[in-house]
């Protein structure tokens, strides 16, 4: 996709800091880092979201971004590693195209991930857990 940002960067139009690629994925150093050592692994394919991936692609994406997250660990020698995946404007998603950041985390660092926490009603939740596992 010509306007896509990662297409660009996936195509060697834009240059970037590679920490890792393979056959569907390039990881690069995010230019707006959360933490310093924050890596976006981007798949190379285009795909806008999650929902999108083949089958293949996903089931080799936690298994980079773990590889990326153990490298992250090991040299900055973080307290712990967030993996961030938005799908959707609603949830976060500013570049539609496929990705996981991957964040080192400290204890006393001022990187958030919030939300504001809700409540299940009596038997809603296990309501809708019988309707999700009849669509999976």
């Amino acid at each position: 996709m010509e306007n896509c940002i990662f297409c660009r960067i996936v195509a060697g139009e834009i240059p970037s800091a590679t920490v890792y690629e393979d056959e569907n994925f390039k990881a690069i150093m995010d230019i707006a880092p959360a933490a310093k050592g924050h890596v976006i692994m981007v798949a190379k394919k285009h795909y806008a979201n999650l929902f999108e991936l083949d089958d293949t692609v996903a089931s080799k994406a936690l298994i980079v971004a773990r590889k990326i997250a153990i490298a992250i660990q090991m040299e900055l020698n973080c307290d712990g590693v967030n993996l961030l995946q938005n799908n959707g404007e609603a949830a976060g998603q500013t570049v539609f195209h496929f990705h996981i950041h991957v964040i080192p985390r400290y204890d006393e660092d001022q990187v958030t991930v919030p939300w504001r926490h809700t409540q299940y009603g009596d038997g809603e939740a296990a309501a809708l857990a019988v309707k999700l596992a009849a669509r999976i």
